[in-house]
């Protein structure tokens, strides 16, 4: 008989955490090893149709309005019934809330294989926050890491390196072929024709992305660089100070804020040069992108980066908060267009060999076998005795 598995996911938005746990549903599934569930705090968002068309049966929801909150205690209690009239085996959560409700409510519920995840490397958590985050991981007998960099954090933290267990993010390639002709892209983002267009794709909610650096790198390419023009790809409430910026900075005929981007690929496709700025980062999603459509990346040295980009190979790595370092990796990228095709295709063949979805799903239904394969007692003890794990 198969293993009953439960993926916990925040909601169905195009979120890079919320994207790779459809993702990984959908592999899953397809292997047919286990059999798979869904859970979510809220059903609403565009991957919502992906997992229904798997046909995976009820997706209950459990709306949580904070740990606090005085139905918190009932929704866990829901859930935890709903693990055990299901008889599910293994719970995998992906994320700071699913992972506390999740491994709380499996623990509650006696499931004896619980999962957590860990996606960026700084503490972004107030310190009441981290302690509990310590705790779900010792009522977890792993805790899955999106890149090498976030597992060492991890051990560093405290957490046993024999409960952590990395899995990079896996990249759809086929997801980021073009739809559009060039000239069809343009006009479909309201981009001007007989430009050259440095790109960033990343949402506009956190200043974790730190865009007004990637702009001040931008005022110094265009001084450089006649033509350039420079795309931000993303929504979210910091768009209209980051509008402010680029004026201010004399900019606004040259950047262009595309709002939110159901198509990567074309976007991505008209574009000569992409660039990742953030401060803080755990896997980027977005620099997968870049290298699977063939785009050399310009990319800030933070979380699992240098894991992707190979400096000098398929991109640069640069230092965060540094935009005279970014504006020249990206200003000589533009002046050497034979060079930046190399560096692309180099990043896409990287792509296809370490970060594909087989690679993904390999590892996944790893752990999920020696998980499942050892005796309950030792495992319900992984997560009650933390410091002998």
């Amino acid at each position: 008989m198969r293993e009953r598995v439960l993926h916990l996911i925040d909601n169905f938005e195009q979120g890079g955490t919320e994207r790779q746990a459809v993702q990984l549903v959908r592999l899953l599934h397809g292997s047919g090893r286990y059999e798979v569930r869904v859970a979510c705090f809220s059903g609403h968002g565009v991957l919502r149709a992906e997992v229904e068309r798997l046909g995976l049966g009820e997706m209950p929801e459990y709306p949580l309005r904070g740990f606090g909150h005085p139905k918190f205690g009932a929704q866990l209690v829901r859930f935890a019934r709903h693990l055990r009239r299901e008889r599910v085996g293994l719970v995998h959560a992906h994320g700071f809330y699913t992972n506390t409700f999740g491994v709380l409510g499996a623990a509650l519920a006696g499931v004896p294989v619980r999962i957590s995840s860990r996606r960026e490397t700084e503490w972004l958590r107030s310190r009441p926050q981290q302690r509990l985050e310590q705790l779900v991981f010792r009522l977890s007998q792993a805790v899955v890491a999106n890149a090498e960099a976030v597992g060492r954090q991890l051990v560093r933290a405290g957490v046993p390196a024999s409960k952590v267990f990395t899995v990079h993010n896996g990249l759809d390639a086929a997801r980021l072929a073009p739809k559009r002709s060039r000239a069809e892209a343009l006009a479909h983002f309201g981009l001007p024709e007989g430009r050259r267009f440095v790109t960033i794709v990343a949402n506009l909610h956190h200043r974790v992305k730190d865009h007004p650096t990637f702009l001040r790198a931008a005022r110094r390419v265009s001084e450089r660089v006649r033509g350039a023009a420079f795309v931000v790809a993303g929504e979210g409430q910091l768009e209209g100070e980051y509008r402010a910026l680029a004026s201010e900075l004399g900019l606004g005929a040259d950047v262009f804020f595309t709002g939110r981007c159901e198509s990567v690929g074309d976007l991505l496709s008209v574009s000569d040069v992409c660039v990742l700025s953030s401060t803080a980062e755990g896997f980027s999603n977005s620099i997968l992108e870049y290298m699977a459509a063939g785009r050399p990346a310009v990319v800030t040295d933070v979380g699992g980066a240098r894991e992707a980009i190979e400096d000098g190979r398929n991109g640069y790595v640069v230092a965060a908060g540094d935009d005279e370092a970014l504006a020249a990796r990206v200003a000589s990228l533009l002046e050497d267009p034979e060079g930046a095709r190399r560096m692309g295709e180099e990043g896409r063949r990287i792509v296809e060999e370490k970060f594909s979805c087989g690679a993904q799903l390999a590892r996944t239904e790893a752990l999920y076998e020696r998980l499942c394969a050892r005796p309950a007692r030792a495992r319900a003890a992984d997560g009650v005795r933390h410091e002998s794990a």
